[in-house]
């Protein structure tokens, strides 16, 4: 019997593997040793909650599915019904073509073709690579097309920090600022300043990071641990990645704060509408973007 999420593509290096899949070119599982870095999904199960999905050509949410660019109003259609909106893009479910295997690497594409709502033409390419330094996510977006085309790019990885839920785990987000209903807010002083490592606690997070701070490659970093068994997991993201949404999925049953989604994205959620962040692709522009995962 086929799996829901089509083909299967796994990946290893010494004790890691990981799977990515045909549909929507996404991170089904990654596993170092016997820790589930991520919370995946099983082979005979459809993806739920955006798990490991790839989000373009824009994250989140565009509010009403509707929007304007180069003095047009597009209509999208609405995927979500409790917010109206248009949610995390055109390629979460559609089918991804194996480009180059090795036992290691795996690169999968995609070629968006004009639609009602998106009528511009863009080529994917998204490498997955593990290596000593763990897991490393390229993904590269051209335009084809004739027209230049607005475009975000996000992914959507829930993190397990080992411990029964987030509650006990702790967290370090390098961001000075958050996004709420009445706009960008600093985040010191607020129970959404995680600069300093500390207990995730009750912490109900849905939030969009920003204002990240970086080390000197230019990597902003979230770390995700387990106080008890002394082991953490840490998301990268390059500048390519100006934006981090956090989710501990405490309305979804299949969630239930066991894991942190910690999604990093080019542009914030409502982009589309507000311009904030908005990468505009002239005909035969790319852009790269940099994200991984390192088991410590």
């Amino acid at each position: 019997m086929r799996p829901p999420s089509g083909e299967q593509f796994e990946i290893a290096f010494a004790d890691q593997r990981a799977v990515v899949t045909e549909v929507g070119g996404g991170l089904r599982t990654y596993v170092a040793g016997e820790r589930q870095i991520l919370d995946g999904y099983e082979v005979g199960e459809m993806c739920s909650s955006g798990r490991g999905q790839v989000l373009a050509p824009w994250p989140n949410r565009i509010a009403d599915a509707s929007y304007e660019f180069g003095g047009a109003r597009y209509e999208l259609p609405i995927d979500d019904r409790a917010s109206q909106s248009a949610i995390h893009g055109l390629v979460r479910w559609t089918p991804w073509t194996l480009v180059e295997r090795a036992p290691h690497r795996v690169v999968v594409a995609h070629e968006l073709h004009p639609q009602p709502g998106y009528p511009f033409a863009v080529s994917f390419r998204l490498a997955y690579d593990l290596s000593e330094r763990g897991l490393h996510v390229s993904t590269t977006a051209t335009n084809v097309g004739a027209d230049a085309c607005p475009f975000g790019a996000g992914a959507h990885p829930y993190l397990r920090p080992g411990t029964p839920t987030v509650d006990s785990a702790t967290l370090s987000l390098p961001a000075r600022r958050v996004l709420g209903a009445d706009g960008w807010t600093p985040v010191p002083d607020t129970e959404h300043d995680f600069r300093e490592l500390r207990a995730l606690g009750p912490t109900k997070l849905d939030h969009c990071f920003g204002e990240l701070e970086r080390g000197e490659d230019g990597l902003a970093r979230v770390v995700l641990g387990d106080p008890r068994a002394g082991t953490s997991v840490t998301l990268w993201a390059d500048e390519s990645y100006a934006y981090l949404m956090l989710y501990t999925g405490d309305d979804r049953p299949d969630v239930g704060r066991r894991s942190l989604a910690v999604e990093p994205m080019t542009c914030p959620p409502q982009a589309f509408r507000t311009g904030e962040s908005v990468i505009v692709l002239a005909p035969g522009d790319s852009m790269t973007a940099n994200w991984g995962l390192v088991p410590a």
